[in-house]
């Protein structure tokens, strides 16, 4: 049976909040921008919720009808530079001005911003999945892959490639069998994990 998947509306936003944070809890990344479980557990979902204001701006949000899962698109214009226009403009001053509404003392809220940005692949147009988000209770069932094998037909069709940051070992290995391939410089947070930046060409463009 298949998962039905429809995009998510402004009466979405405290679901799709409440997902990132619970299923990014544990996640390396988020993990270092705010060490210690009890920290993360108070301050994390406020980032969380930063992104999914941000989105409906230049993408969208994807999210299993039962509220189980979602994710969350950008599309980056073909003139973008290095993250120029993602997360609604979040470049320069932007991270920083992001960092004080989210949690000022946290200079990892900002860095990860500029570093991502910096890493960020420029001038062609593309589909950038920023992060995909499941109910700890429904992980395992794959609900993810379903949510990005759905947008990523929609790529397929316009013809657009699409991009992200895979987290960690794991998520590399599944977007891998989704047509992603690491670009082959990884992200090496400082004192941190490793993020694999990772593209994946429309299907009708793939060689052969």
């Amino acid at each position: 049976m298949g998962v039905a998947i429809r995009t998510a509306g402004p009466d979405d936003r405290e679901l799709v909040v409440g997902l990132l944070d619970e299923a990014f809890q544990s996640d390396p990344v988020s993990s270092w921008v705010f060490p210690g479980a009890e920290y993360r557990r108070t301050t994390h979902h406020r980032l969380m919720a930063a992104f999914t204001d941000v989105v409906p701006a230049d993408g969208r949000i994807d999210v299993t009808e039962d509220g189980s899962a979602c994710a969350l698109w950008l599309s980056v214009p073909a003139e973008d530079e290095h993250g120029g226009e993602l997360a609604g403009g979040q470049v320069g001053d932007g991270f920083a001005r992001m960092r004080e509404a989210v949690d000022p003392g946290n200079e990892r809220v900002e860095l990860i911003g500029r570093l991502t940005a910096g890493i960020h692949p420029s001038g062609r147009a593309h589909e950038y999945l920023w992060m995909v988000g499941v109910a700890p209770d429904r992980q395992g069932e794959g609900l993810g892959t379903a949510l990005v094998a759905s947008a990523l037909d929609r790529c397929d069709r316009d013809g657009l490639p699409a991009y992200l940051e895979a987290s960690s070992a794991r998520g590399r290995l599944l977007y891998e069998r989704l047509g992603f391939a690491f670009t082959g410089t990884a992200l090496h947070l400082p004192d941190g994990p490793v993020m694999w930046p990772m593209w994946r060409e429309p299907e009708s463009y793939r060689p052969l």
